[in-house]
């Protein structure tokens, strides 16, 4: 009974929210005089990091032909970050263009707040026509219309990759035969740009389930890398027990006869390069947890076979990539229509003895952002500047022809795309993420990036901060926390991530309504 009314008062929350979410018709805006419309297409993928690309050689047996497409026909943003490394945050970010701590959905389960715009709102304004079409993950994991788009096509949760409920328009529909989740999308896609009103300019949001675990590619691409070599990460074993303890022994004997550095040697970390000293002890104990190498989903030596289905399932979302680009062929749109490509959130396999992504570590904090539009933007150009995912909404809406809304965080990066760089590009990049209910193991954290230095700043936890130097160390093996030379810029960041807060009206611990059940309670859930 007790679920029942938890349920029931989640649904009407939320319900709640939906509906005072600003109509289309009172939203105010400032317009861009003399712009043209321009076609988009918003394709998101789920847990894909920066890279995992087939150009990027990362992996040498790692096939993606139509993202290297993307890239040899666009531009590749070589420094893209999410300011929330978790799915739910990460969309809410994309779609309202700020901050987890300013959109209010923290974590996987927060509901959606009233107030809240979603950019695509605007476009409906200004004559667009507009579609959803994939995993939304927001909103008590619920599936019902949002404002902003004409078509809606979602699922509940995560979904399912194989024979999936489907909520089309709001009502639903049961998939069978083996359907597979990343296909049924794209039909869905195509089919809505198929029926299209040819005179007016058209959004498509398609929002893969691909590549959320557990993975599971299309069936003829099952088993496709099975068995291939597996590059290890330089970090993945340091938080090992036994390595740790000894040689934070051997690291403090060599520390005691040197008096550099207030008794650290953080110049020359200890035999092969790690600074086990500055390792937190919450990454240490993570190792063997549900998100640790050594225990990856809950099944000891597991990580390759992970590896091995992320890949094929990252083939065969691929391919319907292709499928998307061969339309635009097709119907002579190829060169006019925008297409930007981004993962939600990073994903780490094994660096610091870690899986999943929430850390700010760069491979959890990193993501691929590729763009295509030949008539705007040249072919095979690297951008290196840093952009975040709070910067999406305002740049489809500049091709719109709409100034950036005064509530968002984020700021356009179509000058970027111009091969132009704003004297006032920003110079770093801010991070959070809110300890979870359901996954307690990793504590609340803040954090700043430059284009050299990362400070990390953990919160609620008995534990020492990070500070990385990733010119000399891109690894993130030597906590220079401690270092009496770094003090300046670790005082000077610091203070950056309290402006930035302050600032933005985050100086408050976001907390959320949860529910610790006894344990043996998952049963009677149907859990």
């Amino acid at each position: 009974m007790l679920d029942k009314k938890i349920f029931m008062v989640l649904m009407v929350l939320s319900l709640c929210a939906c509906k005072s979410q600003k109509d289309s018709d009172e939203l105010v805006y400032e317009k861009i005089p003399n712009t043209t419309p321009r076609n988009v297409i918003f394709i998101l993928s789920d847990d894909h990091r920066y890279d995992y690309m087939g150009f990027m050689n990362k992996i040498p047996w790692l096939e993606t032909p139509n993202l290297d497409k993307l890239a040899a026909s666009g531009a590749h943003f070589e420094n893209a970050f999410v300011t929330t490394s978790l799915c739910s945050p990460s969309r809410a970010s994309i779609l309202t263009g700020q901050f987890s701590h300013v959109h209010q959905v923290v974590d996987n389960i927060a509901l959606e707040p009233a107030g809240l715009i979603y950019f695509p709102q605007y476009l409906q304004k200004e004559g667009y026509q507009t579609a959803f079409i994939g995993k939304w993950h927001m909103g008590s994991h619920e599936d019902h219309p949002r404002p902003g788009f004409d078509k809606w096509v979602s699922f509940k949760g995560q979904g399912e990759y194989y024979n999936p409920e489907i909520s089309i328009d709001g009502q639903r529909k049961k998939y069978t035969d083996s359907a597979y989740i990343t296909e049924i999308l794209t039909d869905l896609a195509l089919d809505w740009l198929k029926e299209r009103d040819r005179n007016r300019p058209f959004f498509l949001y398609l929002s893969h389930k691909s590549i959320h675990s557990e993975f599971d590619a299309a069936k003829q691409d099952r088993g496709r890398y099975h068995g291939k070599p597996i590059p290890k990460p330089v970090t993945r074993d340091i938080t090992r027990a036994d390595i740790v303890e000894k040689m934070k022994i051997t690291h403090r004997d060599k520390s005691t006869r040197s008096k550099e550095a207030g008794g650290k040697n953080w110049k020359n970390p200890p035999m092969d390069g790690v600074n086990y000293d500055g390792i937190p002890q919450w990454v240490i104990n993570q190792r063997e947890s549900w998100h640790g190498v050594d225990y990856a989903y809950h099944r000891p030596s597991y990580l390759d076979t992970v590896i091995w289905r992320y890949a094929e399932t990252l083939y065969s979302m691929d391919r319907e990539i292709g499928r998307v680009l061969d339309y635009l062929e097709q119907e002579g749109l190829a060169e006019s229509t925008m297409v930007i490509y981004m993962g939600d959130n990073g994903f780490l396999f094994g660096e610091h003895g870690l899986i999943d992504k929430r850390h700010m570590y760069e491979e959890s904090l990193k993501v691929p952002l590729l763009v295509r539009c030949p008539d705007l933007v040249k072919a095979n150009i690297k951008i290196p500047q840093m952009v975040q995912n709070i910067d999406i909404g305002p740049t489809i809406l500049e091709l719109a022809g709409i100034k950036t809304p005064s509530q968002m965080n984020g700021r356009s990066f179509a000058p970027l795309l111009r091969g132009e760089t704003p004297e006032d590009w920003r110079e770093r990049i801010y991070y959070e993420y809110y300890w979870e209910h359901d996954f307690p193991q990793t504590p609340t954290m803040h954090g700043v990036r430059t284009d050299r230095y990362k400070l990390i700043r953990y919160h609620g936890v008995w534990d020492t901060n990070e500070f990385y130097d990733l010119q000399n160390d891109p690894y993130e093996t030597n906590n220079l926390i401690e270092s009496p030379e770094h003090q300046r810029i670790i005082r000077q960041l610091t203070s950056d991530i309290y402006d930035w807060l302050e600032s933005t009206g985050g100086m408050q611990i976001p907390l959320k309504r949860t529910v610790k059940y006894r344990y043996g309670d998952h049963v009677n859930r149907g859990m």
